[in-house]
C-alpha cells in the first residue's frame, strides 16, 4: 500500500504544477510584437552595382547578355585587386582556305622539312 500512496501523492503534485503552469500562462497579458521595419532603401551612386542588380532580375536571360557579362568581368576583377588591362582586338590572320593559290602551296612545300632518306 505504501507505493501506490506515493504514486497517488506524485501525481497529484504533478497535476497540481500542472495547473498553475497553466494559470500563470494564461494570466500573462499579450505583448504585441514588435513591428519590423523595412531596410531602408540606399540608391547606389555606383554605376556597376545598378547594372548588376538589373542583371540579377534579368535572370537567365542575363549569360548571354554583354553588359551583363563585361560588368561581371569588371566586378570580379574589383573584387580580386585585379587592374583591368586595356582589351586589345585580337590579330587579324586570313582565314585558312581548302584550296591554296598555287603560290600558298609552293610556299608550304618550301617550308616543309625535307623527307629522311632512307635506310
Amino acid at each position: 500500500m505504501e507505493g501506490k500512496t506515493t504514486a497517488r501523492i506524485a501525481a497529484a503534485i504533478f497535476v497540481g504544477f500542472a495547473i498553475a503552469a497553466s494559470l500563470i500562462q494564461l494570466s500573462r497579458k499579450e505583448e504585441s510584437p514588435i513591428a519590423a521595419r523595412p531596410a531602408p532603401v540606399v540608391v547606389p551612386s555606383d554605376p556597376l552595382a545598378q547594372t548588376l542588380r538589373h542583371c540579377r532580375d534579368m535572370g537567365i536571360a542575363a549569360e548571354r547578355d554583354p553588359v551583363c557579362l563585361d560588368a561581371w568581368a569588371t566586378n570580379r576583377e574589383r573584387f580580386l585587386g585585379h587592374t583591368p588591362e586595356p582589351r586589345q582586338a585580337p590579330a587579324v590572320h586570313p582565314p585558312a582556305s581548302m584550296f591554296p593559290s598555287e603560290d600558298e602551296a609552293s610556299l608550304s612545300k618550301e617550308s616543309a622539312p625535307a623527307p629522311l632518306p632512307e635506310q
